[in-house]
């Protein structure tokens, strides 16, 4: 199955209230997301399908404060759907990947790029060199993938990357290695259903 092309097709691109101007492609009822699963055993929990409230404050924060990524190297970290490495290949940045374990993650960045024009290439394990600036969006919502995450994370910053963390405070977030930023309302991400919630850009180890 041509994944990028069953997401193009199937799920509809919308965007979120809190970034208009990046649209998604999200998993509506009507999507059918069990064929995904028939066509690959291995089939993983669809996180991709829709934004999550720490890359959409990333994303956020990139479009209010372009300097951030504009023509620099931009890693975003558990990428998801993009919509972090989106906002930074929009402010300008000179160069986005967006690194996801997940093949249908990666198929969906490439239909969501596709379809803003914008230029952000995507990778499986985590690329050699050095990155100007490092986004991870809700990548702390277990133990063992904070574990992972963290250990990424502290090797990214001591190859003098600026990282920032975006997240809506799980209880495995490093919180003695972050300093809060910006913190905004996200819809839909309340205690209850339907409820505006809020998220936190975060500096990773001082990288203000």
């Amino acid at each position: 199955m041509d994944v990028e092309a069953f997401i193009t097709a199937r799920l509809p691109a919308a965007a979120h209230p809190l970034v208009p101007e990046i649209a998604l492609h999200a998993a509506v009822p009507s999507s059918g997301l069990g064929r995904l699963a028939a066509a690959d055993p291995a089939f993983p929990p669809p996180y991709w399908a829709r934004p999550w409230p720490g890359g959409l404050v990333l994303a956020r924060h990139l479009l209010d404060h372009p300097v951030l990524a504009a023509d620099r190297r931009v890693l975003d970290f558990g990428a998801g759907g993009g919509v972090a490495a989106l906002a930074a290949a929009r402010a300008g940045a000179a160069e986005v990947v967006a690194l996801d374990a997940d093949s249908f993650a990666r198929a969906a960045v490439r239909a969501n790029a596709r379809r803003a024009g914008l230029a952000v290439a995507t990778a499986a394990e985590l690329p050699a060199g050095h990155f100007d600036l490092v986004v991870a969006g809700d990548v702390f919502y277990d133990a063992a993938v904070a574990t992972a995450a963290l250990a990424a994370l502290t090797e990214l910053r001591c190859r003098g990357a600026r990282v920032l963390v975006g997240d809506p405070g799980r209880d495995h977030l490093p919180w003695a290695r972050l300093t809060p930023l910006a913190t905004y309302v996200v819809a839909e991400w309340g205690a209850s259903a339907g409820t505006p919630g809020t998220a936190t850009v975060h500096a990773f180890d001082g990288a203000e």
